[in-house]
């Protein structure tokens, strides 16, 4: 096990610094990645996918390139061409909203630059993580209506205010993407039952692992976005796998964001060229693990996350990974 703490380019999901552990198994290594505030029950999700990706033989693709998505995190629209840039290729933005401390006002100008450096022809969504209720979202989706959007990804926390929002936007055929009522809920398939989303974003980490997020995919029969949890280039590589899996794949995915950090455990890492990533597998640099090594006790605090986490598996029976 090695622990690191990437630091980032820009302030995103209000991190400074991306802290992960990495483990090392039979078939490769696999990322662990929780958010610190996760408790340990949502967090063993995470872990189990994890232990796929290092134990267990990787899913099959259909595809060798996945295309991707430029990220732009809650920046002033000054910096949005500077963020652009690092997605070469990318012919579609997701931008993030509904930060709190900033206005709708601060939305629409991120928004208008990015619109404008991508132009006409370009693609924009955008991201609200769940912030605004349902009148304050289909006032945002007034706001930005001018830019053309591809679609509003979670822009209400619950799933029966998605399947409102849905319904008052209907005439205006904006659809709605679910990712934390996917990821974070207990019935990840509970919102595509409810009508309450047009698509889902599917995270492999938080879903439990690549073989999880493809039995979500085919039970919930929605158009799909595979995106990341701001991973290192080992996590992105198992989102990658993901995406190629997928029988179908209509929209450009959010997995390029290794742009965001300003380092990563791979000498080469999988950032994005001509808008795609490969399908590949990842081996960490030990220079670059000794480099952006956490302090010891920040491992102690993760080798004692990852063994009550994996108690948690145990209990449930989810400790052993998939037969390959």
């Amino acid at each position: 096990m090695r622990v690191v703490a990437l630091p980032m380019r820009t302030r995103f999901r209000g991190l400074e610094t991306r802290e992960l552990a990495l483990l090392r198994g039979p078939r490769g290594w696999g990322e662990f990645g929780a958010f610190l505030e996760y408790d340990d029950a949502e967090a063993a999700h995470w872990l189990a996918a994890a232990i796929e990706q290092g134990w267990a033989d990787p899913v099959a693709p259909v595809r060798d390139r996945v295309p991707v998505n430029a990220t732009v995190p809650a920046v002033a629209a000054e910096e949005v061409a500077v963020v652009l840039a690092r997605f070469p290729g990318a012919r579609t933005a997701k931008v993030k909203v509904a930060e709190r401390g900033q206005t709708l006002a601060d939305d629409v100008a991120r928004v208008r630059a990015v619109r404008h450096e991508l132009g006409p022809e370009g693609r924009v969504r955008v991201d609200a993580n769940g912030a605004w209720n349902v009148d304050q979202a289909e006032h945002a989706a007034h706001a930005l209506a001018p830019f053309d959007l591809e679609y509003l990804e979670q822009p209400c926390a619950g799933v029966e205010d998605l399947a409102e929002l849905r319904e008052r936007l209907r005439d205006w055929q904006l659809p709605i993407a679910a990712d934390e009522s996917v990821r974070k809920a207990e019935d990840p398939l509970a919102v595509a039952r409810a009508g309450a989303a047009d698509l889902l974003v599917l995270k492999v980490a938080p879903l439990g692992g690549v073989r999880a997020a493809l039995a979500i995919a085919e039970a919930a029969g929605l158009p799909v976005v595979v995106s990341s949890a701001i991973d290192s280039s080992v996590g992105l590589a198992a989102g990658v796998r993901l995406a190629a899996a997928l029988p179908e794949l209509d929209f450009d995915c959010g997995l390029g964001t290794a742009a965001l950090l300003a380092g990563d455990v791979a000498a080469d890492p999988l950032l994005p060229a001509e808008g795609a990533l490969p399908v590949r597998e990842v081996e960490p640099d030990p220079s670059l693990l000794d480099r952006w090594a956490a302090e010891a006790e920040r491992v102690d605090w993760w080798r004692a996350r990852i063994a009550r986490c994996h108690r948690v598996l145990a209990e449930s029976g989810d400790a052993a990974p998939a037969d390959g």
